[in-house]
């Protein structure tokens, strides 16, 4: 296999489990912990909860931005 080739399907591999790996960690500790769910008030793990959530998707974003903003060098 052409390096090049392999250096863009391993890009689509590292970015398709990074989120799936994401989904299944924040889904887990979301729905089988219960910190997704406000009952009666909002406590302190729900906000510990999402905000995790938003800084992991913000940390997920970043590296993929990062992963797919260099270019691939075909003619190795």
């Amino acid at each position: 296999m052409e390096p090049g080739v392999r250096e863009y399907l391993l890009r689509i591999v590292h970015t398709l489990s990074f989120g799936v790996l994401w989904m299944t960690v924040n889904s887990t500790a979301g729905i089988m912990y219960h910190l997704a769910f406000i009952e009666e008030k909002i406590q302190l793990k729900n906000v510990l909860f999402y905000l995790f959530l938003i800084i992991s998707l913000a940390v997920l974003l970043w590296y993929i931005i990062r992963l797919w903003s260099k270019p691939i060098d075909y003619e190795q």
